[in-house]
């Protein structure tokens, strides 16, 4: 055995980490915690998140109570339930536009089938009055209610609308019926496949949330 066998063999230094990576790691374990925490308090941080986004009015006497197009199984019904109570004796249904199978004949229009759905629960033809043509948009349909109240004279409208879709109406509507003097009042009927708690839960609930958050963006951003 030679003497350099005896000779203590040097001892590599230890290497640490870098100051970048070990705070890498360190962030991620916090984002980790965070991330495991909102999840555990995921339902009642997104009910109140829906508590928070939904805007509703007291419902009241108004002159009339508006249809807009859209949702066949929430609104016409919503109206219907509004004229029986007595709280307004007009039912306003939105004249929207007609396609192509529509205007053959082939289908009856959204409109006809509102109108069909109030008569069947009962609400008089007398009392079912279309407005607007071809509206294409809420803030088509907030112009033509307004242009009917000031023909009529009328000075406020009830407007039934879903749960998420409502601080979108509410901000359009007042936009454009304010300055004339006229009362606005909408009410969020929730619809049957969701409600405030575990909206999150369905397809519907989540497409209308996300829907609505970026229809209430584009209207700010636009109208």
């Amino acid at each position: 055995m030679s003497a350099g066998d005896d000779a203590v063999q040097p001892v590599k230094p230890y290497r640490r980490r870098p100051r970048r990576l070990r705070r890498f790691f360190a962030g991620l374990a916090i984002a980790v915690v965070l991330a495991g925490m909102v999840w555990l308090a995921r339902a009642p941080l997104l009910t109140r998140i829906a508590e928070w986004w939904v805007v509703s009015d007291d419902l009241a006497h108004a002159d009339a109570v508006v249809v807009l197009g859209g949702d066949l199984e929430i609104r016409p019904f919503a109206a219907a339930a509004v004229y029986k109570a007595g709280l307004a004796g007009t039912v306003l249904v939105s004249n929207v536009p007609r396609g192509r199978a529509e205007r053959l004949g082939f289908i009856p229009s959204h409109t006809e089938l509102n109108r069909d759905i109030l008569l069947k629960l009962g609400v008089p033809a007398g009392a079912i009055v279309t407005f607007g043509k071809d509206n294409s948009s809420t803030f088509e349909e907030a112009k033509a209610v307004r242009d009917w109240a000031l023909q009529a004279h009328a000075k406020s409208v009830i407007v039934p609308t879903e749960l998420f879709a409502a601080r979108r109406t509410r901000w359009i509507f007042e936009r454009e019926l304010d300055p004339n003097g006229l009362t606005v009042i909408v009410h969020a009927f929730r619809p049957p496949e969701y409600g405030l708690a575990g909206w999150w839960r369905t397809r519907y609930g989540l497409v209308d949330f996300n829907n609505e958050v970026l229809k209430y963006l584009y209207y700010r951003l636009i109208y």
